[in-house]
């Protein structure tokens, strides 16, 4: 199944992970940097080899006022109503800025994280909880492999897709909108992000001419390697043609990489009246055009 395009706006996010850096001033100053952008929102991943992505986050929460802030949040490594209920707390400290990143294993798949569905996902233990100001904070799955591409279906509010080619991008689209729409919800509340690895530091000439300058396949998955010129193209080509809503993008380099995409990519497009020079709302769900829902206490549509 098809569905056509509609006019959207075009959404941008970066990860802002850094392999041993702990301190929460330095993500602060990175994710000023996004927001300087008017990116929607950034995200921070969660490991043994890194900081608490939720408690960083919270930690950088009072320094900034528009961006989002989406931690990863591992269901199966503490209870769900706990995991819930943090991420509640970061919506409230953020004035409604929180997401929460939820990661699916690639083995159980659904049955893994439905297995918390009562409390993590649905109403469960919700009512014992203070109603955040969004309603429920922004769910982002990354929703490249299978498993993890039908609970993306029926319960993110934004999927990621790694993706080579735009073909590849647009049937995952086509995909994860057709299954919404099967489990009852509007395709249309469903974002799709093409999620890419970019290293800006070579210049334009670095683009792979044989490649179409778009990303090349790497073990990572897709990697983009050229300027910031180059990638504002294959990000406005991309969301141009419906492939995608937007752009998740993580630098190779953080500091260097990011500084780049706002001051080069973001504000060429800027430029070209293609992404927007200011936030038009305060919440993480204004700047995904998503709407809040009307009961904190209630699933969402499609979730049982």
């Amino acid at each position: 199944m098809t569905f056509s395009h509609a006019r959207r706006r075009l959404h941008l996010a970066a990860a802002l992970d850094r392999r041993s850096v702990r301190d929460a001033d330095e993500y602060a100053a990175d994710a000023r940097l996004a927001e300087r952008g008017a990116l929607d929102f950034v995200t921070l991943g969660d490991g043994p080899a890194a900081p608490d992505a939720l408690a960083v986050l919270s930690r950088v929460a009072p320094g900034t006022r528009r961006v989002g802030l989406v931690p990863t949040v591992t269901t199966t490594r503490a209870e769900p109503f706990r995991v819930q209920a943090a991420v509640a707390t970061l919506d409230r400290v953020s004035r409604g800025r929180a997401g929460w990143r939820i990661e699916v294993s690639t083995t159980e798949g659904e049955a893994r994280l439905l297995g918390h569905q009562g409390s993590a996902l649905s109403v469960g233990d919700a009512s014992a909880l203070p109603r955040p100001p969004q309603g429920h904070p922004v769910r982002v799955v990354d929703a490249t492999d299978r498993p993890a591409r039908a609970v993306a279906a029926r319960y993110a509010d934004v999927a990621l897709v790694r993706a080579v080619l735009p073909a590849q991008a647009a049937a995952a689209r086509d995909e994860l909108r057709a299954s919404a729409a099967a489990h009852g919800r509007d395709p249309d509340a469903l974002r799709i992000l093409a999620a890419l690895d970019v290293d800006l530091g070579d210049g334009e000439c670095a683009a792979d001419p044989c490649h179409g300058g778009g990303p090349r396949p790497t073990p990572r998955g897709p990697l983009y390697r050229g300027g910031p010129i180059g990638l504002a193209e294959l990000i406005a080509a991309w969301h141009r043609d419906g492939t995608v809503d937007g752009f998740h993008v993580t630098p190779v380099d953080p500091r260097r990489d990011l500084e780049r995409l706002v001051n080069g990519t973001v504000s060429l497009l800027q430029h070209r009246g293609l992404f927007r020079t200011f936030y038009p709302g305060s919440t993480l769900r204004d700047h995904l055009d998503l709407a809040r829902p009307a009961n904190g206490c209630a699933p969402a549509r499609g979730v049982s």
